[in-house]
């Protein structure tokens, strides 16, 4: 505890309160449960609930030019924490499961970090402290409310083109100028230079040290997509000192291969790194949505990120490289060079480790007038990946058209393809503690507490409901936060629980008549 007050001293933040800042060090842990009697487990045979629907249901929250969170740089850190709130009341009530938060958007930080500045996008100058610590608020606030965070990082990007702050001292633009190249209107690290991989590494290995998350997720942008002059020329990519280096020291890869590589190792020791340190965590990618061009299914065409990118996706499922990739699908079905549903079933083919797939679904596109798109496109292309073989969840890009219900789309879902709660799915190839059995607690006050003694503390828990005394024959569920208060429970009703650790793995299950 002395170190933090430190910490919070020298980053020139508010002193902690007792018991402050917990986000830092732990989340999503079941609350100690009030003193209570408990209800005894019912003996009588029970006709039970079906298995709880999985589905990974995500939504991506891009904080690089405050375009979900927060609405505009500068505003006070009451306000910055009110959106938060809002934000995950609002995917709470929408049945989501899971948040992916952007937390480096350009070689900085929205959380408290001694290796990169402040992102500008909070106060409006990198390197100002926001006055609190934004990824452990949002950590404490997720898990309350039973959401899985995902952390976001750009790798590479080392400044936007909507930047307006002039880059702090610490930045890889200043402290590191011979890694950073200027490509168009925007700054990158230039993947070829080592030590520009380690320092990602280093960042990487702080933030899985210090908070809690469920994932670490990386997005398209590996080596930046490409630029063109004023004659309508593609322009490369200028890494001239890295490429003459490499050869220098004998490489024989081609130019095209040795790009590739630099990015295959930067993905297969992120991938390592959160299995040393949060074996339970998953690590996701969520790449430009066309395989490359000799792998994909016939009629589809577009961009390569093989071959201008230089990303090689496939490689990396076939190797087992991440927990989940969730391909960027940003294309209405009846667009036939780039339909959804023939590229969802090739990325499914592409998939030799059987890890999850979870498209990216363009949720901002289809609240706009763009041709093609309707609110209505979102909720079939949901259905598609409910058909087999199943996809197992989707994320939406992005949170502001969901928070603000644009053209009702919010609504539709609620009452449509999400109109029943789901759990997220398990990774079974992941290894975390396992629940113990649910005990159900009669609180003073009347109200019931869930709790497990043994094992795990809850992620969530699964509670189905069934009022078979007054003849209701279908089970409901509801997916209670680790605090464990059941929500209107009516004398009669039959509750059957049960706890989920850090991979959605379910416990024993009990059952209660109340």
């Amino acid at each position: 505890m002395q170190r933090r007050h430190l910490l919070h001293a020298a980053l020139g933040w508010p002193a902690l309160s007792a018991g402050a800042g917990t986000g830092l060090l732990l989340g999503g842990c079941a609350a100690r449960p009030q003193p209570g009697r408990p209800v005894p487990p019912t003996s009588e045979p029970v006709d039970g609930p079906p298995a709880a629907p999985r589905e990974f249901r995500g939504v991506w929250i891009a904080t690089v030019a405050n375009i979900d969170w927060p609405s505009k740089r500068g505003l006070p850190a009451a306000q910055q924490q009110a959106e938060i709130r809002q934000l995950l009341d609002t995917a709470v009530d929408l049945r989501l499961n899971a948040v992916v938060l952007q937390v480096r958007t350009s070689a900085d930080a929205l959380y408290a970090s001694t290796l990169e500045p402040w992102s500008e996008y909070l106060t409006g100058v990198q390197g100002q402290s926001p006055g609190y610590d934004p990824l452990a608020v949002w950590l404490d606030e997720a898990h309350a409310r039973g959401l899985e965070l995902h952390a976001w990082i750009n790798p590479y990007r080392a400044r936007q083109s909507g930047g307006r702050s002039a880059p702090a001292t610490s930045h890889v633009s200043r402290s590191h100028p011979e890694w950073v190249r200027s490509y168009g209107d925007q700054l990158w690290i230039d993947p070829g230079e080592p030590a520009a991989a380690e320092h990602t590494l280093a960042v990487c290995r702080d933030l899985l040290s210090r908070y809690a998350v469920d994932g670490l997720h990386i997005d398209d942008y590996f080596y930046p997509y490409p630029v063109q002059d004023a004659a309508k020329q593609e322009v490369d990519f200028p890494d001239e000192p890295s490429w003459s280096r490499y050869l220098s020291q004998g490489g024989r890869l081609t130019r095209a291969d040795w790009r590739r590589d630099n990015v295959d190792r930067l993905v297969q020791r992120l991938h390592a790194l959160v299995r040393e340190l949060r074996p339970a965590a998953r690590v996701g990618i969520s790449p430009f949505g066309l395989p490359r061009p000799d792998l994909r299914p016939a009629g589809i065409e577009g961009f390569s990120q093989y071959d201008k990118l230089y990303a090689d996706v496939e490689l990396w499922m076939a190797r087992g490289w991440l927990d989940y990739l969730a391909p960027q699908l940003y294309w209405p079905r009846a667009q036939k060079p780039q339909a959804f549903e023939p590229l969802l079933r090739a990325w499914q083919g592409l998939n030799p480790q059987q890890r999850h797939i979870w498209p990216g679904l363009f949720t901002s596109r289809a609240v706009t007038d763009a041709a093609g798109w309707t609110p209505e496109e979102i909720a079939a292309q949901i259905e598609i990946c409910r058909t087999a073989p199943v996809s197992g969840g989707h994320v939406h890009f992005s949170m502001v058209p969901l928070a603000q219900n644009r053209r009702g789309l919010t609504q539709q879902l609620r009452q449509g393809v999400y109109a029943q709660a789901a759990l997220p799915p398990a990774t079974p190839w992941l290894q975390a503690p396992p629940c113990g059995p649910v005990q159900l607690l009669r609180l003073a006050e009347g109200q019931l507490q869930l709790v497990t003694q043994d094992g795990a503390p809850a992620r969530v828990f699964a509670l189905w409901r069934r009022a078979t005394h007054r003849g209701e024959a279908s089970w409901r569920l509801d997916v209670v936060p680790p605090h464990g208060r059941v929500p209107a429970a009516e004398t009669g009703e039959t509750l059957v629980a049960l706890a989920l650790n850090a991979t959605n793995t379910e416990g024993p299950a009990a059952t209660f008549v109340v």
